[in-house]
C-alpha cells in the first residue's frame, strides 16, 4: 500500500503555487518562485524536462516558443543554447532577461530557504522513461541530506517508472485529467503515495477510494474559491493554484 517506506505523517502543507506563481509571474523561473514566497507560499510545482545533453531543465511545453525566446523542441537544445534563452519577457518586460534555471538551481532555492517541491517529470516526448530515470536521480542527489525529499510526479507511466527504478526512496504521484479503470491499480503498482487528479475529478467516492488504496489526494489547477472550499470539504490533502494573490496559504 502506497510508495516504499510511506509518508506518514503527510509532510507537504494544503496550498501549492502552480509552476511558482501561476500566470502572476513567467512560469517555472526563480522570479516566479520567489513571487510565490512572498505571498506566503512554502511549496512549489514545476516542470522538469532534459537537455540534449542531459541536464534537467525547468519547463512546461516541449516546444520553446510560448515562454522563451527560442523556437523548436527544447530538448533538442544543449543546456549551454537554453542557458542563453529569455525567459521571462513573454510575460511582460519587468521580467525580460529572466534565465530557464536548472532543477539544481531550483533545488538550492529551495533548500536555502525551506522550501518544499513538487517536481513533475514533463519529458519530450519519447523519452519518457529516460527523463524520469535522470530527473529522478538529480532530485535524490540534490536533496540527499533534506528533511522532507521532494514529490514526483507524471503523466506518463513510463517516467514513473523511470523514477521508482532509479530513486525509490522519492515519493510519487500520479498524474490524472481523467479517470481510466485501472486508476488505483496503477498508482499502486507504481508506489505512489498520491494522486493528483484534475479537481472535477473529485467526488465523495474517488476521495474514499483513493484514501482506502493508503493514497493521499491533490488538485490541480484550481483558481476558484468555491472549487477550492468543495476540495477542503471533500477532505484532499493539497491544493495546487495559479492564485497565489487569492489564496493565502494556512
Amino acid at each position: 500500500m502506497g510508495q516504499e517506506g510511506g509518508l506518514n505523517p503527510w509532510p507537504y502543507p494544503r496550498w501549492i503555487a502552480h509552476r511558482g506563481a501561476g500566470k502572476l509571474a513567467p512560469e517555472n523561473t526563480l522570479a516566479a518562485f520567489r513571487f510565490g514566497a512572498s505571498h506566503g507560499y512554502r511549496m512549489f510545482e514545476c516542470d522538469a524536462k532534459l537537455s540534449a545533453d542531459g541536464v534537467p531543465f525547468l519547463m512546461h511545453d516541449a516546444m520553446l516558443d510560448r515562454t522563451t525566446s527560442g523556437h523548436g523542441v527544447g530538448g533538442e537544445l544543449s543546456w549551454s543554447a537554453l542557458s542563453q534563452l529569455d525567459a521571462g519577457g513573454w510575460h511582460s518586460r519587468q521580467f525580460a532577461g529572466e534565465p530557464l534555471p536548472t532543477l539544481e538551481n531550483m533545488a538550492r532555492f529551495c533548500l536555502g530557504n525551506g522550501y518544499l517541491l513538487n517536481i513533475e517529470i514533463k519529458p519530450t516526448p519519447g523519452t519518457e522513461r529516460h527523463t524520469g530515470e535522470v530527473v529522478a536521480a538529480e532530485a535524490a542527489r540534490q536533496w540527499a541530506h533534506a528533511a522532507v525529499p521532494p514529490l514526483l510526479t507524471s503523466f506518463q507511466v513510463a517516467s514513473l517508472e523511470g523514477a521508482q527504478a532509479t530513486a525509490p526512496q522519492l515519493p510519487r504521484g500520479l498524474l490524472l485529467d481523467t479517470l481510466r479503470d485501472d486508476w488505483l491499480a496503477t498508482a499502486r503498482r507504481l508506489g505512489c503515495v498520491v494522486v493528483v487528479c484534475n479537481h472535477a475529478l473529485w467526488d465523495a467516492g474517488t476521495v474514499a477510494a483513493a484514501k482506502s488504496a493508503g493514497l493521499r489526494t491533490l488538485s490541480y489547477t484550481v483558481n476558484d474559491d468555491w472549487a477550492a472550499q468543495r476540495l477542503i470539504a471533500l477532505g484532499t490533502d493539497g491544493i495546487i493554484t495559479d492564485r497565489v494573490d487569492l489564496f493565502a496559504p494556512a
